[in-house]
């Protein structure tokens, strides 16, 4: 092969490899980093009561005006202990669908706001990315006034205008959030 052969073959693939990198899963940009949200999030829903086992007692006010919203909705149960001064919720036939968490949806990212440059943390190159998302699969009852106004966190969420932020890791198949 002449040099200038040789010259021109290795100044064509130094000027291709930043373009075929760029369509790379792996590589640090929007499309990959809203792909791996996305896979993230569609099994993993946001819910009300992550920690919260039935049947439920509780003498808070705050907790039971929240928890009778449920009532209202048909999805607990409540009998009031006045001995001890506290209600204890159970779950219905139509709570037990989404008890005990009570799930009111998944994320679907949809836009990055912005990104930290990838550095290596845990063995992985990793990024934290700030991103726009609005909620899929919401429940009818998630989206009733009353539940809204008793759970203004979740009314925040689901009201297409909600903001997050994520770890996200780089692995050879794309972008994933470390479990």
């Amino acid at each position: 092969m002449k040099p200038s052969t040789i010259l021109k073959s290795a100044l064509a693939c130094t000027l291709l490899l930043p373009f075929i990198g760029c369509h790379s899963k792996s590589a640090p940009t929007s499309e990959n980093f809203l792909q791996g949200l996305n896979k993230h999030y569609v099994d993993h829903p946001d819910c009300l009561l992550a920690n919260t086992r039935f049947p439920y007692e509780t003498g808070d006010p705050k907790e039971t005006a929240q928890m009778d919203t449920l009532v209202k909705s048909q999805l607990l149960d409540k009998t009031v202990e006045m001995s001890i001064r506290v209600s204890r919720y159970t779950v219905t036939t139509v709570g037990a669908r989404y008890a005990p968490s009570f799930c009111y949806g998944h994320r679907v990212a949809n836009t990055i706001d912005s990104f930290t440059p990838p550095a290596v943390a845990n063995g992985f190159n990793e990024t934290r990315v700030t991103y726009h998302y609005t909620m899929a699969d919401v429940p009818v009852w998630a989206k009733s006034a009353n539940v809204l106004k008793a759970f203004p966190a979740m009314a925040e969420i689901i009201s297409g205008h909600a903001t997050g932020v994520a770890t996200l890791a780089q692995t050879p198949v794309g972008w994933q959030v470390p479990d």
